[in-house]
């Protein structure tokens, strides 16, 4: 790919991004506040295509909504200079009027709380916004106000050309793999909830687990490849409930013995408040196999996010 292109591959699960020339949302993992048909989800803005026209399944579309956004995650933290948003054109090219794009490192509100890197001001189809460098690994669009739809055809990041961070940023091992519980409360409380990358607290929202009350609950994901454990970070309900998550054991390992609930004891969760994230650090554990583990007879086991870091 030429002189500029320079590569760094680790053995580790972080992964350091070449040629920052190039657009480092491409292809990467993204999220969106909800999806409005199957036709909009919110991959379709980082697939390379700027396909303006909804119908030819290349453009994201939220349902109409409050504050709707969407996300990028870019893996590693980069200083973003430029973001350059093509939005719908065969309709309604004022819905992305006021969209804010936000950088930065943190999921308070789901990335919306980062800092504001520009605001978008025209309908004009393909914009660029450049800006003072902010550090970030999320890039968000997001939508202000009340009954808006945010539809997204593509959006592009790009940073610095000397920025190659030499600290590699730990990709969370669980997003984008399978999720597994002992039961399910009701359709809205699925086990994949806890690794969509969302961090919405509030259950309404379909963004958590709900197990049925029933003696020692657990929930499972499976990173599908062995690595070396070192950190698991949980989010809480937090509409409701927040004592539940007290005791819960965070298990790892090789073994589908007991459901995977006999793997080696990591750490144990004393409290998390309500719709609040921990991180749990601990020695580390080799394993494919992640449990939250709460024992004890007419418990349920609610988790909003899940994320899992190795060395």
């Amino acid at each position: 790919m030429g002189a500029l292109v320079i590569l760094l591959l680790t053995l580790l699960p972080g992964l350091f991004i070449a040629d920052l020339t190039e657009n480092l949302a491409l292809r990467a993992n993204a999220v969106q506040s909800s999806t409005g048909d199957p036709k909009g989800d919110a991959q379709h803005a980082v697939d390379g295509n700027r396909n303006t026209y909804y119908h030819q399944n290349s453009c994201t579309h939220s349902q109409s909504e409050s504050d709707p956004w969407w996300r990028v995650d870019l893996t590693n933290n980069y200083n973003i200079t430029k973001v350059t948003i093509t939005h719908r054109e065969d309709c309604c090219k004022w819905r992305i009027l006021e969209a804010q794009i936000r950088v930065g490192n943190s999921l308070d509100k789901n990335g919306n709380n980062n800092e504001l890197a520009a605001t978008v001001a025209t309908d004009t189809v393909t914009q660029t916004f450049e800006f003072k460098p902010i550090n970030g690994r999320y890039v968000n669009i997001y939508l202000p106000g009340n009954q808006k739809i945010l539809t997204l055809c593509e959006v592009e990041v790009f940073a610095e050309k000397e920025n190659l961070n030499p600290t590699c940023v730990p990709r969370n091992l669980a997003l984008g793999t399978k999720a597994v519980q002992s039961s399910t409360y009701n359709e809205i409380g699925d086990a994949q909830n806890a690794i969509d990358g969302k961090s919405n607290s509030n259950y309404m929202l379909r963004s958590c687990t709900h197990t049925q009350i029933e003696n020692d609950p657990w929930w499972r994901v499976d990173l599908l490849e062995v690595y070396i454990v070192t950190k698991v970070t949980i989010t809480n309900r937090g509409d409701c409930c927040e004592e539940r998550i007290e005791g819960a054991q965070i298990r790892i390992g090789n073994s589908l013995e007991n459901n995977g609930n006999n793997n080696e004891l990591a750490s144990t969760v004393s409290s998390i408040p309500p719709g609040g994230t921990k991180t749990f650090k601990f020695k580390p554990i080799k394993g494919r196999y992640v449990n939250i583990f709460l024992s004890g007879g007419n418990k349920i086991l609610t988790l909003c996010e899940v994320q899992v870091f190795a060395d």
